[in-house]
């Protein structure tokens, strides 16, 4: 039978399983909102493109599952680019529709008319213009596989508007086959005898975690692996929750604002596994210094990310969890690491998390709260800047894919739409945005998203009255020199409620519990609006171009 194009593209959605599609109608996708009016799909109609784009890389983060975002072309297009962005530098599967101007218009500057693949080869991991309709189901089936498989990332397929009318028989291919693209998933066997053998010999063995972890789902094996080698583990920004953060092997995030002794641990290290990280420049600091007695083994499916910053000494291309796997079966002897953690539980009594009370509120506090009132199981997902850092370093995130933040390309205005995504998909769990009063005026639209569509997510506004984390900067290097950083805020309760949303505002540290358990016990979508201290500071903090184990306060 034969088929529009638009019908097509439904069709396929619907044979990927897809639960979702966040977008925004306009002139060049007409056809496939047309398919779309009875198709039986879930749409949640943003108020931005680039909401719609976070909405699916939140609901990606949060299942592991593509997420899918839908807008025109044009400015419809990019203004899904900074989504794109966010999803590349993150490797977060999602998968962009958008439609594009008649195939006979392309090139002749027509209305709404962008070079959308141009614009996104650089921020995805691939993408296509469709220039026929019998290459439409075959496109959408390699979109979802090339941005799910391997190391994960975005997929813009761009659809001209005479191929949505088009039509041709359906044919839904079954298998897909690219030559070009067959991504390793186990290690070499002689690597893992090689590595086995250097972790059985180490004296201070770290594991260094990152976000390949989570996207592999091989949380248990790495458990697994840190318990039986009795080695401390760390992670990233990414790779937050890939270990219990409650477990006694536990050292927190590592890096710029990462914990004390997790810094100290990785510069006295004689050992680093390596597993799904990429030695982030706020890993490694000062890179030349970095980990100057340590073998490194490095294990992650993205070839191109092995000795790429930091030089390794034994390369393992695989899947995580399959790569844990083979060596936990691999490993024969285990290192004796007493003493090493004799030094660590040393560091972690030398160099406590604390933070200096005083009779304004403290984000940490709110943080600790939020963590109490949910009983360690809400999903959290952040803004970028100092509600981010504070939302890493205080919450106990025991489990994978509850903690939902922009890591690589930092993008304020994140949290909110991502919690959005988050929350369509689990929404019977509790999810919160950590927000700054800075960062949560980026996509504040969304209010209207949330309310009309039943999505009762809770926003923790950590209002200090700056765009905080380049005040921070600026007090710490800039001699207080505060340069545009103050802001004029709204009444955020009177906004959310104009939007029919609750607010609630705490200006005194008694406040902070009773205004979390009512806005998790509102059946409504919250804002609370906690006034914080305005000047508080992230500490432990590496300054830029230092070594990561040079670190300013200790305590905020």
């Amino acid at each position: 039978m034969k088929m529009k194009g638009a019908d097509i593209l439904i069709e396929c959605l619907k044979r990927e399983n897809i639960g979702v599609i966040f977008g925004y109608p306009g002139g060049s996708v007409l056809p496939i909102f047309d398919s779309l009016y009875d198709a039986g799909l879930k749409f949640v109609l943003t108020r931005h493109e680039q909401a719609a784009a976070h909405a699916a890389d939140g609901y990606a983060r949060a299942t592991g599952r593509p997420g899918v975002c839908l807008a025109t072309s044009g400015p419809g297009a990019t203004n899904l680019t900074t989504g794109l962005a966010t999803a590349y530098m993150d490797s977060i599967p999602v998968v962009a529709i958008t439609g594009q101007v008649k195939t006979s218009l392309i090139g002749n500057d027509a209305f709404q008319e962008a070079d959308v693949t141009g614009i996104t080869r650089s921020i995805t991991k691939h993408n296509y213009l469709v220039k026929d309709v019998k290459d439409l189901a075959l496109i959408i089936r390699e979109a979802f596989w090339i941005a799910s498989t391997g190391r994960p990332g975005p997929v813009l397929v761009d659809i001209p508007v005479d191929v949505q009318q088009q039509e041709c028989e359906f044919v839904w291919p079954e298998q897909v086959c690219i030559r070009s693209y067959r991504p390793t998933l186990f290690g070499h066997p002689g690597q893992v005898k090689k590595a086995a053998k250097m972790i059985s010999s180490a004296r201070r063995p770290l594991i260094y975690a990152g976000g390949g972890v989570i996207t592999s789902g091989a949380h248990n094996e790495l458990r697994e692996l840190a318990e039986k080698i009795n080695a401390p583990v760390t992670w990233t920004l990414m790779g937050i929750g890939g270990f219990p953060a409650t477990h006694k092997l536990s050292l927190g995030m590592l890096g710029m604002h990462g914990t004390a002794y997790a810094n100290h641990a990785i510069m006295e290290s004689d050992l680093i596994i390596a597993v799904g990280a990429r030695f982030d420049d706020r890993v490694t600091g000062r890179i030349d210094v970095f980990a100057p007695s340590a073998k490194i083994i490095h294990i992650d499916i993205d070839p191109a990310s092995i000795s790429k910053n930091v030089k390794v000494d034994i390369p393992m291309v695989g899947d995580a969890r399959n790569v844990l796997g083979q060596l936990l079966e691999e490993l024969k002897s285990c290192p004796d690491t007493g003493e090493w953690l004799k030094t660590l539980d040393g560091w972690k009594k030398k160099y406590p998390m604390v933070y200096k009370e005083s009779g304004r509120i403290k984000p940490q506090y709110v943080i600790e709260q939020i963590d109490a009132a949910s009983k360690g199981k809400a999903l959290i997902s952040t803004e970028v800047g100092q509600n981010q850092m504070w939302a890493a370093q205080w919450y106990k995130y025991d489990y994978p894919r509850t903690f939902i933040s922009s890591g690589g390309l930092g993008t304020m205005g994140f949290g909110f739409p991502a919690a959005m995504g988050v929350k369509v998909a689990y929404p019977e769990r509790i999810v919160f945005d950590i927000a700054g009063d800075g960062s949560i005026q980026m996509n504040i639209q969304e209010l209207a998203t949330c309310v009309s569509n039943k999505i009762n997510v809770k926003i923790a506004i950590l209002n200090n009255g700056y765009l905080g984390m380049v005040r921070q900067w600026q007090e710490l290097f800039y001699k207080r020199r505060y340069s545009h950083t103050a802001l004029l805020n709204p009444d955020f309760v009177k906004l959310a409620k104009s939007y029919g949303a609750e607010g609630i505002r705490v200006t005194k540290k008694e406040e902070v519990r009773p205004a979390i358990e009512k806005a998790i016990e509102i059946d409504n979508v919250v804002m609370i609006d906690f006034r914080i201290e305005p000047e508080e500071n992230v500490f432990p903090m590496v300054p830029a171009g230092e070594a990561i184990n040079r670190m300013i306060g200790g305590m905020a």
